[in-house]
């Protein structure tokens, strides 16, 4: 059994450790065909994020060449299967995928039961996202992003894992943990400081702290931020945590908690 991990640089882990995939096109093509999770993808379209603009003239020729080449890769690191990974099919070429092998897709799984969830369990889902989070080593595909369909892949993932962290950090203020999550909420608000869910946890965090300056001077600085970045006001969800914080609103410390509800 083999797994496959991109949340950082690739990674091909084996029964007796890790594998290595040489030269750039190898792993441009493995990686391509990991981020369609299973679904067949086109020749025409390998052959597009393998070579770019620098097409070979005998395409077809030298796509199947590196098919031939990874299949033969991936048979040496499991000698026991009767059928490769790498399956052609009338819409294009495919890498099998079991459940379990692909981190990112036990990620976006954990992220989507969390989102299933809702609020009903916070202990559970706190949980569940820690260790989902936990699968991230660094930027996807470490220094080796690829072509237009491996940068999509990496947007689209890094968005799970800013839905992820701001779901987590929902559940761990829900369970009074606002103070153990200070450190990591002014972390992430300073990484992504265009995104208010983080800012409005924040200043939840801080005010359950009984930090209440803080907290409004960080949401001052996120208005000024806006209008100097993007010309815009905070949204009403950021002005409705300032207004409760002005009025020490019961429902800021109050076991209900309804005024942060997953977004």
């Amino acid at each position: 059994m083999l797994s496959f991990s991109i949340l950082g640089a690739l990674q091909i882990r084996t029964a007796s450790g890790f594998a290595e995939i040489s030269g750039d096109l190898q792993r441009n093509l493995i990686q391509t065909l990991l981020v369609s999770e299973g679904r067949p993808i086109s020749g025409e379209s390998l052959v597009e994020e393998m070579w770019g603009d620098s097409v070979p003239d005998k395409q077809a020729n030298a796509l199947q060449a590196h098919i031939s080449r990874l299949r033969r890769k991936l048979k040496s690191l499991e000698p026991e299967l009767a059928v490769s990974r790498v399956t052609i099919h009338p819409s294009g070429y495919r890498l099998t995928i079991h459940e379990g092998e692909f981190d990112a897709a036990e990620f976006t799984k954990s992220v989507r039961q969390a989102e299933a969830a809702g609020a009903a369990d916070a202990a559970a889902t706190a949980e569940l996202l820690g260790r989902a989070l936990a699968l991230w080593r660094g930027p996807v595909f470490g220094d080796f992003p690829g072509g237009t369909i491996c940068q999509l892949a990496c947007a689209r993932y890094e968005e799970y894992r800013m839905r992820a962290m701001e779901l987590r950090f929902e559940a761990e203020l829900r369970l009074g943990h606002h103070a153990a999550m200070l450190a990591e909420l002014h972390e992430a608000h300073s990484n992504h400081p265009l995104r208010e869910r983080f800012c409005e946890q924040l200043m939840v965090a801080l005010y359950r702290s009984g930090r209440q300056a803080d907290a409004l001077n960080v949401y001052r600085a996120m208005r000024r931020h806006l209008s100097d970045e993007l010309g815009i006001d905070p949204s009403p969800a950021l002005r409705h945590v300032e207004h409760a914080i002005l009025a020490h609103d019961p429902a800021l410390t109050g076991g209900a908690r309804t005024l942060l509800q997953p977004a």
